[in-house]
């Protein structure tokens, strides 16, 4: 296990994660336990351990059975069990920064582009984040995230996504940023340059000013400017982008209520440490009913003990 890990787990946890370090912890009776419930190819036991642990916590597990069978875990799991719970399990079983480059690597894999997941991450994680990500993705994969990037994308969608990997905050004049932004909007064509330059260069607070005073400039709000000046995937880009400034946790929520299982269970992984508990609040006032509830409805079996595990309780 990378030594360095410990030193960067901070970035993965808050005190408004579901999952939390198990206080009784032994990683040598949990390495036996996993070695018996691979070997009865016993997913239900695997969920019950790995779910209860954190994920610095499963990170010692992992190394602990490598020393006492010789056997790399996450090959143990691929072996004894299948489909949506291997999945999972082996999402568990990577570090936060290999998760997130692995969910990056899945959006770009194969045919088409998952734009959202890639936006997703890129909107929600700081720059100092997305540092760490993109070394974990090469160390990983063995190729250069930014250059993916461009070769997966084009025209200003590119230059969204690279303005957003490479983020860092720099001071600016709201009133000077509201009037960049209303001064873009006045050609035939509106100049995507300013809302990239500004929307991926200064913090939360300051970008919620700018958005609010460009509403009430304009008499639309934001989501209507880019829906109206707007088009394909800049416009998506962009209207993902609002959304984090103004709200993480609802756009998050919005997107557990809409997306697919895989893409789902990746985000509920990626934030169990984090904030699911502010995921979780948004998503029953979005939708009226709570996620543990909405997971009842759509999953079953160990798949769903899995995920109503990493999402902890009724709200």
């Amino acid at each position: 296990m990378d030594p360095d890990y410990f030193k960067t787990y901070d970035m993965c946890w808050g005190t408004l994660g579901t999952v939390r370090p198990f206080s009784n912890f032994h990683p040598d009776r949990d390495a036996a336990e996993i070695q018996t419930a691979l070997e009865k190819k016993d997913g239900a036991n695997l969920v019950r351990i790995l779910t209860n642990r954190s994920n610095a916590q499963r990170q010692v597990i992992s190394q602990t059975y490598e020393e006492t069978t010789h056997k790399d875990l996450a090959a143990g799991v691929k072996k004894a069990l299948a489909g949506d719970v291997e999945a999972l399990l082996l999402e568990l079983l990577m570090t936060p920064l290999q998760h997130e480059a692995y969910r990056l690597q899945q959006a770009m894999v194969g045919l088409g582009t998952d734009e959202e997941t890639l936006l997703e991450i890129l909107c929600t994680r700081s720059g100092k984040q997305l540092q760490e990500i993109s070394a974990a993705y090469q160390q990983v994969y063995k190729k250069d995230l930014e250059k993916e990037l461009k070769g997966e994308t084009s025209g200003d969608f590119t230059a969204l996504l690279l303005s957003l990997l490479n983020k860092e905050d720099v001071a600016g004049s709201v009133q000077r940023d509201i009037e960049s932004l209303s001064a873009s909007l006045n050609g035939k064509k509106a100049d995507t340059g300013p809302w990239i330059d500004i929307l991926t260069s200064r913090d939360s607070d300051h970008l919620n000013k700018v958005l609010m005073g460009l509403e009430l400039r304009s008499g639309l709000t934001v989501d209507q400017i880019l829906e109206k000046r707007f088009s394909g995937d800049i416009q998506l880009g962009l209207k993902v982008l609002v959304n984090c400034i103004q709200s993480p946790g609802t756009y998050l929520a919005k997107r557990l209520s809409t997306t697919k299982a895989p893409i789902m269970q990746g985000i509920m992984v990626a934030h169990s440490e984090e904030d699911l508990l502010c995921i979780r609040a948004a998503y029953l006032k979005l939708t009226g009913t709570s996620l543990y509830t909405a997971l009842q409805k759509q999953f079953k079996g160990v798949h769903l003990q899995a995920l109503l595990a990493i999402c902890r309780s009724e709200d």
